[in-house]
């Protein structure tokens, strides 16, 4: 494998081990998940764990054929209740958390653990939804283990029968993971299985720093070494939410002018928030006049942000 360019972020690669039956995943994100999280600050334990699973998202994904929307949903009974991460079949993404600060530890330095964050009982919910059809698929495992990765491969295990490694890492300044199946179908004589148990070890052997700091290809013959690895063109991953000014003002118009009028006179602003990217819309009374017709309305009201 031969490649002297660094790869820049914010990409999902996958790549092969030629003529054996091990394929993977790596994903970098930077810019894209600066911008999913530009609008809420969230505790350092909650941003990182939701940096690892708008990751996982990417992965799968990469990792599964399909065309619409997959969307990995963590529901537990600890600090984080509930977590969203989806990432569409072009790997546009957008992620939020919902999480009580009041059950995080304080002070000292304190780092809570996974089970902390989710819990002693909780699910892992993997759904695709399919953009050109009527269909969908869930599959569901219990939160397990003491990670997001180990509760991701005891996922590929028991709902797609693929044997699975799986690495994530997050902070502030980016995420980064790496994921290696067995190939479905590939058997099990001593080469496949051999191949398999070295790319197993390898991936798990992968310093999370390094993970996160390295470019791809540093990183994978360091994780594989002496290994016929083939890496395929980078997807660009990018952070993408449903909101737009459009959309918040199809919502206002549809509540009708009256109740608009009557949030407008008591609070002197129609202030709206995305649910998912909590980026702030204000509306002031001459962009409700033009929402309502009452005004020509501009090309876009002075007063949404």
């Amino acid at each position: 494998m031969t490649h002297t360019a660094a790869p820049p972020v914010d990409l999902v690669h996958r790549f092969i081990f030629e003529h054996q039956p091990v394929r993977g995943h790596w994903v970098r994100l930077d810019a894209a998940w600066r911008e999913l999280r530009a609008h809420q600050q969230y505790p350092p334990a909650v941003r990182d764990l939701l940096g690892e699973a708008v990751t996982a998202a990417v992965l799968l994904a990469a990792s599964l054929k399909f065309e619409g929307t997959l969307t990995l949903q963590l529901e537990g009974d600890g600090a984080v209740r509930l977590l969203v991460a989806q990432c569409t079949n072009d790997f546009r993404v957008r992620a939020v958390p919902r999480f009580d600060a009041g059950r995080l530890p304080a002070g000292n330095g304190a780092v809570p653990s996974f089970r902390t964050l989710v819990g002693a009982q909780g699910r892992l919910t993997v759904t695709i939804e399919a953009a050109e059809r009527d269909s969908r698929y869930q599959g569901v495992v219990p939160l397990s283990g003491a990670s997001l990765s180990e509760s991701l491969e005891a996922y590929f295990a028991d709902s797609e029968q693929l044997p699975t490694q799986v690495r994530l890492i997050a902070d502030d300044s980016g995420t980064a993971g790496l994921l290696v199946q067995k190939l479905p179908g590939a058997g099990d004589d001593d080469e496949a299985d051999g191949t398999w148990r070295a790319a197993q070890a390898g991936a798990a052997e992968v310093d999370p720093a390094r993970l996160l700091a390295d470019p791809i290809v540093p990183l994978l013959e360091r994780a594989f070494p002496g290994r016929d690895v083939r890496l395929f063109r980078g997807s660009a991953v990018r952070f993408e939410c449903g909101c737009s000014p459009e959309r918040v003002s199809g919502v206002l118009r549809s509540l009708g002018e009256d109740e608009v009028r009557d949030i407008l006179r008591e609070h002197g602003v129609v202030a709206v928030t995305c649910e998912f990217c909590q980026r702030p819309y204000r509306f002031d009374a001459v962009a409700i006049d033009g929402l309502f017709g009452s005004t020509p309305a501009p090309d876009r009201p002075s007063s949404l942000h």
